[in-house]
């Protein structure tokens, strides 16, 4: 007769084959770029907004987020509650994370180079892209390191499915409209490239024509009062958040009570929207995407 197997080895064989699969790699592609990881992750540490807003809207937990004002950002605090905090989006802690030993941390494509290369020495650093148009290819990204890849394209899905009946709807309305999207930061009004922030929302899936303001940014760049009023915006939306305006916290009603703001076409009509979705909102991920869609979409059509 065959000797029975022993319960303690099969146990150890199991332990084995368990450990084997941790200790074994995997090669993540995103962005045309390869990644190594550990053969499974489940400690994920989301150093950037972007990789939290992806976290909240697929149910993903991290173990570790940025924190605003010592917390977790309040319009994310349902979904993240009781992940460890660690430290904020300029200069995140790196003992913080250390403690952590995550699988892989995803840090924000803005972050200077110095700060990225030194979270990598802790684990696989991945540029989470702050780029609007690449929030695709984040979630999925996102999805693939959870096991949560069909959700992922669910949440795609259902946006590009709504978002299309609403250009449909908007189309006759945003006809020879000049729609402006502008963050307050530092006190000054900014406007920013048609594929950062908010801006695909309105140019690309809702189809209004890219003002030249627009197009011409590279980057991040301050727009003056007597430059809005030339562009003369049919619509604006405006973002405003006092933590990114500690030195001027007065810096959206001065802009709105000014007279030459008072002039344009959207503050004549009542066409000016303040904070239409969460000011701290990144703007390009699937979350930023879905609540401002359903919010300009409300707008556009007042």
């Amino acid at each position: 007769a065959e000797p029975k197997t022993d319960a303690a080895e099969t146990s150890a064989a199991e332990n084995k084959d368990a450990k084997e699969e941790a200790s074994a790699e995997q090669t993540v592609t995103y962005l045309d770029e390869e990644y190594t990881l550990p053969g499974k992750v489940e400690t994920i540490v989301a150093a950037s907004l972007e990789s939290m807003e992806d976290a909240a809207i697929l149910g993903v937990k991290p173990a570790g987020v940025l924190s605003i004002g010592d917390a977790v950002p309040s319009y994310l605090e349902s979904e993240l509650s009781g992940a460890a905090l660690i430290g904020d989006k300029r200069e995140p802690n790196k003992e913080a994370i250390l403690a952590l030993n995550p699988d892989v941390i995803l840090v924000s494509s803005k972050y200077k180079e110095e700060v990225a290369a030194d979270l990598n020495k802790i684990q696989t650093t991945i540029p989470y892209s702050h780029i609007s148009t690449n929030w695709k290819q984040n979630l999925e990204l996102l999805g693939q390191l959870t096991g949560k890849e069909d959700e992922a394209k669910t949440i795609i899905s259902d946006y590009e499915k709504k978002a299309s009946g609403a250009k449909e709807k908007l189309s006759a309305d945003l006809k020879d409209k000049t729609v402006l999207v502008l963050r307050i930061r530092g006190g000054s009004a900014n406007v920013y490239p048609a594929d950062v922030y908010l801006n695909p929302v309105i140019y690309e899936d809702l189809g209004a024509a890219v003002p030249e303001v627009v197009s011409q940014a590279k980057a991040q760049a301050e727009l003056s009062l007597e430059a809005l009023a030339k562009i003369n915006p049919d619509y604006l939306f405006l973002q405003f958040e006092t933590s990114e305006n500690a030195d001027a916290p007065t810096a959206l009603d001065d802009l709105t009570a000014n007279p030459i703001f008072k002039s344009i076409e959207a503050a004549k009509n009542d066409k000016v929207f303040v904070n239409t979705v969460d000011p701290l909102a990144q703007g390009g991920t699937a979350w930023s995407k879905v609540k401002f869609l359903d919010a300009a979409v409300e707008s556009l059509s007042k």
